[in-house]
């Protein structure tokens, strides 16, 4: 029987591709524009992307420690939506203001905020699924989230890459392009939030006290206590944590990478644009999969698949091979990503989707803490990028063995 989606679950699809226009430029046009700045700055390579990775460790650290704090406010009637839309307005904004700086450090400050802002937003959003949709749905909803988001985005993404390739042809400055596609890329985010936000109603909440901010807190403190009786929660958060942080590395570090190899930044661009269209289709069938075969099953094979990923990149010193590894990444991505989120929104409590979700979040879209740091650092002490990138199948490995035994919990 063919999937239909109604028209709820379509809104709230629309907001994956809005900000999945934002992970895009992320891991592919801003790392070059900051190469560009911190080059005329005098900053090494190797250091460029040590800057780069430290900058989005510290993102990860802000949401870590706001994550589970906005979730757990959020759970209360009527708080998801208002969150959600500052947390939004201010990451498109931080999009906007990054077009506006031309010094690198200033950029990586103003990044550090948008982005930060940006996962945010995904705290709430991803809890949102238990509110728009069916528990038996929700693996090909999530599904559907990532496919479109990642086909979806590439329309202001081609867009901002012909404005920053062909910028001398149309007359402008470098500067002045990359501040078109860091403009479009914030108005496409916030358009494609509209929808959701005036169709979204809150079902599932805990009710409001007297007190809603000492209330909120007295249940953050209590959900870490829960997780320790929530055996099959807790090893699936530390799997996750180790797994989605790898992928996260790689997505965010994907065109620093690539750069800090010197390979041609066209053909690293044009080959991140090949990941999300190969994303799509891929994204769609595991969904598919879905019905026939558990979830964990398939979230198993494709942590085995970026465990070889990651290994792959020890080697990578040609472009053809970035372009193997962007098909590679793109079967996988999607998958992972949207699996994840649909099995955990499946083992948690309905009513505490936000506070649950604001720890998944720590670890999840947009974290990328110990990956970047680890390839940070093992790029800087051993003078080789491609050794980084291999450090992370430690990670991989970690992950897929914690996750089997929460799986059987």
């Amino acid at each position: 029987m063919k999937f239909k989606l109604n028209a709820l679950e379509k809104k709230w699809i629309l907001y994956d591709v809005g900000n999945s226009a934002f992970t895009l430029l992320v891991s592919t046009i801003m790392p070059i524009y900051f190469n560009y700045l911190a080059g005329n700055a005098g900053v090494s390579d190797v250091d460029y992307l040590a800057y780069w990775g430290y900058a989005v460790s510290v993102s990860t650290v802000i949401v870590a420690i706001l994550g589970p704090v906005l979730g757990t406010f959020s759970d209360f009637p009527g708080w998801k939506k208002k969150i959600f839309l500052t947390v939004l307005l201010i990451g498109a904004l931080g999009c906007v203001f990054l077009g506006f700086t031309s010094s690198w450090l200033w950029f990586l400050l103003v990044f550090v905020i948008a982005k930060s802002a940006y996962s945010l937003s995904l705290v709430v959003y991803d809890s949102m699924l238990t509110d728009i949709t069916d528990k038996d749905r929700m693996d090909e909803v999530s599904s559907h989230g990532y496919a479109w988001g990642y086909i979806g985005s590439c329309i202001p993404f081609i867009i901002s890459l012909l404005l920053v390739l062909f910028y001398e042809n149309l007359g402008i400055s470098m500067e002045l392009a990359m501040g078109g596609a860091f403009l479009l890329t914030a108005i496409w985010w916030v358009c494609m939030a509209l929808p959701l936000t005036t169709s979204y109603r809150q079902k599932n909440f805990t009710p409001v006290t007297k007190s809603p901010v000492s209330s909120g807190l007295k249940r953050l403190a209590r959900i870490f206590s829960e997780l320790k009786e929530k055996k099959k929660i807790l090893f699936f958060l530390i799997a996750f944590f180790f797994f989605i942080d790898g992928v996260y590395t790689i997505i965010d570090m994907a065109t620093a990478y690539g750069t800090a190899l010197g390979l041609d930044t066209t053909g690293l661009l044009l080959a991140l644009l090949l990941t999300q269209i190969v994303a799509f289709p891929a994204a769609l069938t595991f969904g598919r999969l879905s019905r026939k075969a558990p979830a964990s099953r398939l979230i198993l094979i494709c942590i085995g698949a970026y465990f070889c990923i990651s290994l792959y990149g020890i080697i990578l010193s040609k472009q053809y091979q970035f372009w193997i590894l962007a098909v590679c990444v793109g079967i996988f991505q999607g998958a992972i990503q949207s699996l994840s989120r649909s099995y955990f929104a499946q083992i948690i409590p309905e009513d505490k989707s936000g506070e649950y979700f604001g720890i998944y979040d720590i670890c999840g879209k947009g974290a990328s803490f110990m990956g970047t740091m680890l390839v940070s650092l093992v790029s800087q002490v051993s003078g080789s990028v491609n050794l980084g990138v291999g450090a992370l199948s430690v990670m991989f490995l970690i992950g897929f063995l914690i996750f089997i035994k929460a799986d059987k919990i």
